[in-house]
């Protein structure tokens, strides 16, 4: 009786392994077709079965799955999803090429949505096809930095934040070589996207000279995101952590000095921001936003010579620097505090009324000292409402009635529109 039973579950289990076989070609038929609909009301039929599959089954079974969702290339977001999810599954296969070549088909297919999302500006949905390729490509930690540099894009920091400490863990680099040869028709040094495509142009003579140099290393950059993230999450202290871990590596990368100066200054070390602006300065001597920073350091410490010097540069690089002409204006119309002061100080002698005509002076030479570089802001950005504002309030207080009317309507229309 024992030995009866053994030969049902056997007969059983053999027609079952049969059933499925018969079941998975199937599946591969209606693939081979294009006929995806059926196809996967077929793999759905025997998802019970999976119990019964051994490994290599169970992977045949999840890579058809996979094709079926991928619909050849012309999956959606949702059934991309769902490809990539099975073919997660796969494992070990009778025919490993068959795996390869459908995980070649998928990746293409996941970086060339990402990229395509990333051209309409809809980074969100690009992030999730970037990801995805990694997850099932972890050796190409390329992708893992598509992802997250498309995070940043989408203002989407703490996913970023994640995908960008991976990254610094495994170390990468993105360093790639990159192979040139001079055009002879050109003299030009052109690239070429691999050694067999330039040595295929240097044999059919129209390179020569075939070079080979690496690309630039991605580190600096991933470090420093990870710092302005953490600064903008208010964790100063892994903000500077990681700034100085890319700045042991790379004590020269100008964007790496300025990004810790604005670090510095935003945790209120004026002087160590200054010395660091300063620094950067010299590796970028014609740089305007270096001259500014260093002027509003040096405007927030009093030093109002150096500050005027600073933006005057900035200037003298950039003639449509807009904040510039703006803190020039402010610095000039700071002077004024001091000199209503005194006024409302005053008696009534005529000592006192002489020094009040005096100051009177002073203080109406002080608004004609700072027109023109709130005209000049003006002509930059019609809609600064704030140089608008400040020029009526200047004529008004200077008489002058129709320039005051002029900048007041003109205030009052951009603050409508605001």
């Amino acid at each position: 009786m024992r030995i009866y039973l053994i030969l049902v579950l056997l007969t059983t289990s053999f027609y079952s392994i049969f059933a499925q076989k018969k079941e998975l070609r199937s599946v591969t038929k209606e693939l081979n077709k294009g006929n995806f609909e059926k196809a996967e009301t077929t793999i759905k039929s025997i998802e019970p079965m999976l119990v019964s599959m051994d490994e290599k089954q169970k992977s045949e079974f999840y890579l058809l799955k996979s094709k079926i969702y991928f619909k050849g290339g012309d999956a959606g977001p949702d059934e991309t999803e769902k490809a990539v999810s099975s073919f997660e599954m796969v494992s070990s296969l009778n025919n490993p090429q068959s795996k390869e070549i459908h995980l070649n088909n998928l990746i293409n297919h996941l970086i060339n949505k990402g990229s395509d999302y990333v051209q309409k500006s809809d980074f969100s949905t690009a992030i999730n096809y970037f990801s995805n390729a990694y997850r099932i490509s972890k050796k190409d930690t390329l992708y893992l930095y598509y992802a997250a540099s498309t995070a940043v894009n989408a203002k989407e920091y703490d996913k970023s934040l994640v995908m960008y400490e991976e990254l610094r863990a495994l170390g990468y680099t993105g360093i790639q070589k990159q192979y040139y040869a001079v055009n002879i028709a050109t003299n030009m040094d052109e690239s070429f996207d691999n050694k067999l495509l330039r040595d295929a142009s240097v044999k059919a003579s129209t390179h020569i000279n075939p070079s080979e140099k690496n690309s630039r290393s991605n580190f600096p950059e991933i470090i420093k995101n990870i710092a302005l993230i953490y600064n903008q999450k208010g964790n100063t202290e892994k903000a500077l952590e990681a700034m100085r871990e890319a700045r042991d590596a790379n004590p020269n990368d100008i964007n790496l000095i300025t990004t810790e100066a604005v670090v510095q200054y935003n945790l209120g070390n004026s002087e160590k921001s200054k010395s660091l602006f300063e620094q950067a300065t010299q590796l970028d001597p014609m740089n305007p936003e270096l001259q500014y920073n260093l002027g509003v350091i040096a405007g927030e410490a009093g030093d109002f010579k150096n500050a005027s010097n600073y933006y005057n540069r900035a200037i003298e690089l950039n003639s449509k620097y807009l904040d510039a002409y703006m803190n020039l204006a402010t610095l000039i119309l700071g002077k004024e505090e001091a000199v209503i002061s005194e006024m409302n100080n005053l008696g009534t002698t005529a000592a006192d009324d002489r020094r009040y005509d005096e100051l009177r002076e002073k203080r109406n030479q002080i608004y004609v000292d700072a027109i023109p570089y709130l005209e000049k802001a003006l002509s930059i950005d019609p809609t600064n409402y704030q140089a608008t504002k400040t020029l009526s309030n200047i004529f008004s207080a200077t008489g002058d009635d129709l320039n005051a009317k002029k900048y007041k309507e003109l205030a009052e229309s951009l603050q409508k529109m605001n």
